[in-house]
Order: structure tokens, then sequence, then C-alpha cells
């Protein structure tokens, strides 16, 4: 398995709304709203790296109102 941490700013006031939408996203293991320079941040369970960018990509960069992400994959 690959872990993975993606942060999520977002432009809207709805974190409530981005949580849920990518809690429903396929490798998407748990989302936490935070405070700080980022808004979300999502932790990923994948089989490949490769998957990791199409949860980024395709699934979280494409929720109306997600501004930026910055991923990080676990190297342990």
């Amino acid at each position: 398995m690959v872990a993975a941490y993606i942060m999520v700013k977002a432009n809207t006031g709805e974190a409530d709304r981005l949580k849920n939408e990518i809690l429903d996203i396929d490798g998407v293991e748990d989302v936490h709203i935070v405070a700080g320079d980022v808004d979300l941040i999502v932790k990923v369970d994948v089989e490949k790296p490769a998957e990791v960018k199409t949860v980024a990509a395709d699934g979280i960069q494409g929720v109306q109102g997600v501004e930026d992400t910055q991923t990080y994959i676990s190297m342990d």
C-alpha cells in the first residue's frame, strides 16, 4: 500500500461540504478540517504511487471549491 497526505486549500467557506465530497473519492481514507495555511488534510491509501496522482488530480482537484493541493507521499 502507498500512503499519501494531500493538503487542500479551499476558496469557499463550505469545509463540511468539501470534506464529505472528498471522502467519497476512491482511495481517500480520511479527511480532517484544520486551521492554518491549508483547510483540509486528506489521507490517501492506494496500491500504486501513480494512483495518488489520480486521486489528487482527477478527484480532489475536480471538487468545486478546491483552490490548490500539495501532495506528500509517506516514505514508511
